[in-house]
C-alpha cells in the first residue's frame, strides 16, 4: 500500500512494485503485520512537512515479519527469525539526536505497509518468541516510547505511583512497563468498560475523568496529598495544566501526546518552584528496542490488541478505526 499523488489518506493505493533485493549488510523480510500509530495519521496528511518526504512513499513505522533472505555480509540473524524493522536506520543509541528521524520508516523512508522489506542487519530487532505476528508488528514505535518514558528517561521504580492517561497503545504499554518495575498506577479514561479491562492488566486505580473533570485531585488525594511520582501524559493541552497540579515535588512527567491540543496553559511558577520535570519523549533507540523485547521475552509480556482486526488491503479502514479513537489498545492490520 502506498500513498501515491499526494499527501491525504485517500491517495492510499494498492500498487505492485519489484521484489527487492538485500543488500550485502542487509535482511529481506516478509512482512506478515502492521500496527497503526497516531504518528501515521499525521504524517500521511502532511503534518511533518519535509521531515516526513514526499509522495509516493509506502507509510507506516510499525510491523513485524520473517527473514527470507540475507545480504552477502549479514549478520546476527537467520533466515526464519520473527523481526522488527527498528523506528529509525539512524537512531542506535541514546536518546534522540539531530538524524534520528532521517531513517525513520514510513516517512522519510519508505515504511512497513509492504509485503517484502529489506532492512539494514542494525536497523532490526528479533522479536520475542513468545508473540504472535500481530503483537511484534505493535513494538518499534508504541511499546518503545512507553519504554522510553518509563524505564529509560522516567527511572520509574519500585513504590513509585505513576498515572497513565487513556487506553491506546502507548498508555497500556506504559502500564504493563511500569507494574514491571514495580509501581503502583493510576489509570484514567472516559470509559468505564476500558476502565475495567485494564485492571487485570494491573491498573490499581482507575478514574473516569468524563465523569471526575477533577481527576487530578482524586488521583493526589491516592498518594495522601503528597502527589505523583510520575505522569505518562498522553493529551497535551488538555491535560498538561491538570498533571502538572497532580504531579510532586521533583516528579516527572512524560509528555507523549497532544491528542488534547498542542497548546496547553502551563502555570510555569508551579513547574519552577516544586522542580517538575517535564519531557518529551519521542519513540526511541535499537538498544532501547533489544532491552525492552529482552524483558518482555523474560515476563512473557503480551501487547494489548484492539477487538478489531483488518487486511492489508483495509489500511484505509484500519486508519480510520484509530482516528475514531473507540480502539483498546494497539489497532492492526494482518497481511493475508
Amino acid at each position: 500500500m502506498r500513498l501515491e499523488e499526494d499527501w491525504g489518506l485517500e491517495n492510499i493505493r494498492l500498487v505492485d512494485l519489484p521484489d527487492p533485493e538485500p543488500g550485502p549488510d542487509e535482511i529481506l523480510i516478509r512482512m506478515e503485520a502492521v500496527a497503526i500509530n497516531p504518528r501515521d495519521t499525521i504524517l500521511m496528511r502532511g503534518g511533518y512537512g519535509r521531515k516526513g518526504g514526499n509522495p509516493p512513499i509506502i507509510p507506516l513505522c510499525d510491523g513485524a515479519g520473517t527473514v527470507v533472505a540475507l545480504g552477502s555480509h549479514a549478520k546476527g540473524f537467520a533466515i526464519g527469525d520473527r523481526v522488527c524493522p527498528n523506528f529509525s536506520r539512524t537512531w542506535q543509541e541514546g536518546q534522540i539526536g539531530s538524524r534520528s528521524m532521517e531513517g525513520a520508516h514510513g516517512g522519510p523512508l519508505d515504511g512497513t505497509m509492504c509485503e517484502l522489506m529489506a532492512v539494514p542487519t542494525n536497523a532490526a530487532v528479533k522479536a520475542p518468541p513468545h508473540m504472535t505476528p500481530e503483537e511484534a508488528a505493535t513494538l518499534p514505535c508504541a511499546a518503545v516510547t512507553a519504554w522510553n518514558a518509563v524505564v529509560e528517561q522516567g527511572h520509574v521504580k519500585a513504590g513509585d505511583i505513576v498515572l497513565i492517561q487513556g487506553t491506546g497503545g502507548v498508555s497500556l504499554f506504559a502500564l504493563q512497563f511500569a507494574k514491571m518495575q514495580g509501581a503502583e498506577v493510576v489509570l484514567i479514561s472516559s470509559s468505564d468498560e476500558k476502565l475495567a479491562r485494564a485492571r487485570p492488566l494491573g491498573a490499581d486505580h482507575v478514574i473516569n475523568y468524563s465523569t471526575n473533570p477533577d481527576w487530578h485531585k482524586a488521583a493526589r488525594d491516592l498518594t495522601g496529598g503528597s502527589g505523583l511520582d510520575h505522569i505518562v501524559d498522553i493529551g497535551g493541552g488538555g491535560t498538561l495544566e491538570k498533571s502538572i497540579a497532580a504531579i510532586r515535588a521533583s516528579g516527572t512527567i512524560s509528555l507523549i501526546g497532544v491528542l488534547g491540543g498542542a497548546v496547553p496553559s502551563v502555570p510555569l511558577g508551579r513547574v519552577v518552584t516544586q522542580n517538575v520535570r517535564l519531557q518529551g519523549v519521542t519513540c526511541g533507540s535499537l538498544r532501547m528496542f533489544e532491552d525492552m523485547a529482552a524483558a518482555m521475552t523474560l515476563h512473557k509480556t503480551r501487547p494489548v490488541l484492539d477487538d478489531t482486526r483488518f487486511d492489508f488491503e483495509d489500511l484505509p479502514g484500519a486508519l480510520e478505526r484509530l482516528l475514531q479513537g473507540g480502539h483498546y489498545g494497539k489497532v492492526v492490520c494482518r497481511f493475508g
